[in-house]
């Protein structure tokens, strides 16, 4: 101790780490829908599941894609691309299915292109979908999101999405917030 006085350093409380600095977190799951990347809370999705086979409803509204049974429990899935009137691809391997907490304690299926990861996201990390898109936006948008990623799971995920924007050791990428609760009621 007195060594360290000696030296002029004088003993006090560890520096705080950035993440605590920016306040209080939510975790956003984040997902493909063609070359873009969406997140929605974690709070809301129930379950991720590999697509199993659909059954079709006839005469259902062209963004519903059918119906599943999850354990029991009859599922109806929504083509998120279609809901959101973006341009329609595939299913690949990678596609997935959200089990999501609708309105009204109903559980629908959200399918997405691909799952990335869970992004732990602070207030100032989130810009309101008003600010940064301008005028009259969409309900279901519920904001804008930068968050930091770094290094091999910064080049992964920039691989699939042309959106991230490269700058040094860090990459800045851009994900829209989606309110799935407001986009399954519209």
């Amino acid at each position: 101790m007195a060594d360290l006085v000696r030296r002029g350093k004088q003993p006090g409380p560890m520096k705080r780490s950035r993440q605590q600095d920016r306040g209080p977190r939510t975790e956003y799951l984040a997902f493909m829908l063609g070359s873009d990347v969406y997140a929605a809370p974690v709070a809301l999705i129930r379950e991720i599941l590999k697509p199993p086979p659909l059954t079709p409803v006839p005469r259902a509204p062209h963004q519903f894609l059918g119906i599943v049974s999850v354990r029991g429990q009859l599922v109806t899935v929504v083509d998120l691309r279609r809901r959101l009137r973006l341009a329609e691809g595939p299913m690949t391997r990678k596609t997935r299915i959200l089990l999501v907490d609708a309105t009204g304690g109903e559980v629908m299926g959200v399918l997405v292109d691909e799952v990335l990861q869970v992004y732990r996201l602070a207030d100032s990390e989130i810009e309101p979908a008003a600010a940064a898109l301008g005028g009259d936006v969409a309900s279901y948008l519920a904001g804008i999101a930068r968050p930091a990623i770094a290094g091999a799971e910064g080049a992964a995920v920039a691989q699939r999405a042309p959106g991230v924007v490269r700058a040094g050791s860090t990459d800045a990428m851009v994900v829209i917030l989606l309110d799935l609760r407001a986009v399954l009621a519209s």
